[in-house]
């Protein structure tokens, strides 16, 4: 009886592993799932033209003195002690693509492309998401500091991420205040929002005013907008 009742727990045992063993592979499979599919899926695509994008530069200089397009490549370059995109204006040196004609308010939104920012490039804001409570909150800021990507100040989010071609994903949930961002097809960060209010992407570099180098490059191409 004792050997039989041992062995009848044993036969229990080993089901009970075999199917914890089941369910671990197969959240492994849908998390594995979930790395591959694409953040755009159930999005609609935006069509973009040359209108929505407004470059914003050190109002002194020309247009060609800061930036190019070439082969599908927006280059755009600031140095620490160029002058801002209008006189009197307080902020700091920028060379800017300003998605316009695009602004939300609701609803969720994307933002897609793909950046590569030089090594020796850094203090430098590479992308942004303006408005909410009011069009100058700051929403989101990705920064480039030292080699890392980092979410505003507040902690690195990927390492060695100067002299490679990146893709960078950003979902906007306007109606939840969620910020999601995702690079190379990895989830970085969940964040919140600045709260409800017209919003804008923009992308280029933008000087910190912390540990800023003296010149200042990001690269943009195949950029996208998508919404739901």
């Amino acid at each position: 009886m004792v050997v039989m009742a041992a062995a009848v727990f044993l036969s229990a045992a080993l089901s009970i592993l075999l199917a914890i063993g089941m369910a671990v592979l197969a959240t492994a499979e849908v998390d594995i799932q979930r790395r591959d599919a694409d953040p755009a899926d159930g999005f609609k695509r935006v069509e973009l033209t040359e209108r929505n994008f407004k470059l914003q530069k050190p109002y002194d200089v020309p247009l060609e003195k800061r930036y190019s397009f070439k082969n599908g490549v927006h280059r755009l370059w600031v140095y620490d002690d160029d002058k801002p995109f209008k006189p009197h204006s307080t902020t700091l040196p920028r060379t800017e693509i300003r998605i316009k004609g695009l602004d939300y308010s609701s609803g969720v939104w994307q933002f897609e492309g793909y950046a590569f920012v030089p090594k020796g490039s850094h203090g430098v804001t590479i992308f942004q998401i303006h408005g909410g409570r009011t069009i100058s909150t700051l929403t989101l800021q990705l920064r480039v500091i030292g080699n890392d990507l980092w979410y505003f100040w507040k902690k690195p989010i990927v390492p060695n991420i100067v002299d490679r071609w990146f893709k960078l994903n950003v979902i906007h949930d306007i109606e939840k205040g969620k910020l999601s961002v995702i690079v190379d097809g990895d989830l970085k960060i969940v964040g919140k929002d600045g709260g409800k209010g017209a919003c804008y992407f923009k992308c280029g570099v933008y000087s910190c005013r912390k540990k800023a180098s003296h010149y200042m490059e990001a690269r943009w191409k195949n950029i996208k907008i998508y919404k739901k």
